[in-house]
């Protein structure tokens, strides 16, 4: 059985291979990398990658990547394409194999049916003598020297390598294809991720009756307008404009100053000047602002003056922007 030290060596044995053959393969990238990167910058179609096995799995994760930095991929199984998945190549498509190997039965098969469809065919593999490195239009080496697996036979060093080379890949085309965070955000509506990069405070607000009251509203009202909105805070507006806000806090001072509170209005217990911000403005832009400020609420109006609505800080940690 092995113990901590041995289970650390191991780990970390697995590591400093998987990151040497990363830091060789740097030395072994060369013209034919440029050139796929270039050839795959202009043309109109899509990257369709291949692979059998673990290449396969890999292959699926690349155009995962791809597909979300502004390159459309898709994902065709070695195996499936020759039983009639071949089909998913369109006239203008390139394709991708990946093999350590570069002599899987399944790739041996189906490159010649590719190559007589006219698709550039590029090829990842360790084996640049192999049937898919010489036959392919392009090629990028994922040589490595051994696997990580004690055996040298799991693929994990291996797999590692393809993995770099498809993020080299698609990082070199979105920076080519001016790939920004406007349109990273078209391709990841969804999740924190997305919502970091098009979610807005203006969306937030709507999601909440607008808080208010005015200058002359008694001091119970205005606690019960608090209270109500559930926001911690309400806006003052005077014809309609904002003029102040009252928070929770401004509401436990007041507590603490005054026995008698039956004559107090809002104007007398608000904080003016408030912070405001404009409705188009981004949730994720707008934590810094409270977080600096180190305050809860903020006040959403337009360009116009228009009182959108209020924000709480909790809002946008509901929706992972932290």
């Amino acid at each position: 059985m092995l113990n901590k030290e041995h289970i650390l060596e191991n780990a970390k044995t697995t590591l400093e291979l998987e990151s040497k053959a990363i830091r060789d393969l740097i030395a072994t990238l060369d013209d034919q990398f440029v050139s796929t990167v270039e050839y795959l910058s202009n043309f109109e179609g899509r990257v369709i990658i291949t692979g059998i096995g673990k290449s396969a799995v890999i292959a699926m994760k690349i155009v995962a990547t791809l597909n979300s930095t502004g390159t459309a991929a898709v994902f065709m199984h070695a195996a499936d394409a020759i039983h009639g998945d071949l089909g998913i190549i369109q006239k203008k498509d390139a394709v991708i194999c990946i093999s350590k190997s570069g002599n899987s039965p399944e790739i041996q098969a189906l490159i010649p049916f590719i190559k007589k469809r006219g698709n550039l065919v590029i090829a990842f593999t360790a084996n640049l003598d192999s049937y898919l490195g010489k036959t392919a239009d392009k090629v990028i080496s994922t040589y490595v020297e051994k696997e990580a697996c004690p055996n040298n036979l799991a693929p994990t060093t291996s797999t590692t390598v393809q993995l770099a080379v498809g993020d080299a890949l698609a990082v070199c085309l979105l920076k080519l294809k001016k790939f920004n965070a406007e349109d990273f955000a078209q391709h990841h509506p969804g999740g924190a991720l997305g919502k970091k990069l098009y979610l807005t405070v203006g969306e937030l607000a709507k999601k909440h009756e607008r808080p208010a009251v005015n200058l002359n509203t008694p001091v119970k009202l205005v606690i019960s307008e608090i209270s109500k909105k559930r926001l911690g805070a309400t806006a003052v507006l005077e014809n309609n404009k904002i003029v102040g806000i009252i928070t929770d806090g401004d509401v436990r001072r007041m507590l603490e100053k005054h026995d008698d509170i039956g004559d107090l209005t809002a104007i007398d217990i608000m904080s003016s000047k408030p912070i405001v911000v404009d409705p188009e403005l981004l949730a994720y832009d707008v934590m810094a602002t409270l977080k600096t400020k180190g305050i809860g609420q903020l006040i959403v109006q337009n360009l116009s003056g228009t009182y959108i609505g209020m924000i709480h800080i909790l809002d946008l940690i509901k929706e992972g922007i932290e």
